[in-house]
């Protein structure tokens, strides 16, 4: 072989040898940069997972939280519940038991009474007369009139109680209309209601006259009855019932 031919030879060689080294080296390369790519597509999914963990984490403790507290809250509740419902449960039985003993003193002070009644009728029976009188003022030019009178007929029986109601001043009188032209007197008989005054007419005194069971009894009352009193409301529709409370002398 010639020399030529033996140097074409070990070139040809070398070009080979350098085209492995090449190959091989760019698929060591290819192989690393794959390697490192997928590791970090794999580091950078574990890292998102990692984060979405720690956040479901997070939120199912939130949610615990608030679930702990709703249960505090509900148990709070159904204690003062409880608590409430047992004091209601006394406050019922005391209530019952004071209604008890209030219908008992009634019924004791009612056979009293009737006692009383009988030995009085007995006696030539109570004459008609006038326990307490009352005139206040209401809003828009009305007034609150109560009488509580008193009378027992020698039979003991209920006699027919006629009372007139008059407003006086120097010239003139009105006569006042009462809720009930005639009531039924046995013992004590209270006369309530309201009216609105005349407009223009300033009354100087009232004049009570009753009449039952053949007595007659009058009485005239100054005006200043009905003088003013604080913490009135301002309208009628604002006012409780007429005040059936006995009226002192």
């Amino acid at each position: 072989m010639s020399v030529i031919g033996k140097a074409q030879q070990g070139a040809s060689t070398l070009v080979l040898a350098l085209f492995v080294v090449v190959v091989l080296v760019t698929t060591t390369v290819g192989l690393l940069i794959g390697h490192k790519l997928g590791y970090q597509q794999g580091f950078h999914s574990m890292q998102t997972e990692t984060k979405q963990a720690m956040i479901n984490s997070s939120e199912a403790t939130k949610e615990l939280d608030k679930l702990r507290l709703s249960n505090k809250i509900a148990t709070n509740q159904a204690a003062t519940a409880k608590q409430e419902l047992e004091i209601s449960l006394a406050n019922i039985k005391e209530l019952r038991e004071n209604q008890q003993e209030l219908t008992v003193e009634n019924r004791q002070v009612t056979q009293l009474n009737e006692v009383y009644a009988e030995v009085i009728s007995d006696k030539g029976g109570m004459p008609l007369r006038i326990l307490g009188a009352k005139i206040k003022p209401l809003p828009e030019n009305a007034f609150e009139y109560g009488f509580d009178i008193a009378m027992l007929s020698s039979d003991g029986q209920a006699k027919r109680l006629t009372p007139t109601l008059t407003l006086l001043n120097d010239n003139s009188l009105v006569e006042v209309p009462l809720d009930s032209e005639t009531y039924t007197i046995e013992g004590i008989t209270r006369i309530r209601g309201r009216f609105t005054m005349p407009s223009g007419f300033k009354p100087l005194q009232v004049k009570l006259n009753l009449q039952a069971g053949g007595q007659q009894v009058e009485q005239l009352y100054d005006w200043s009855l009905g003088a003013n009193v604080d913490g009135m409301p301002l309208s009628l529709l604002d006012l409780p019932k007429v005040d059936e409370s006995p009226i002192e002398p």
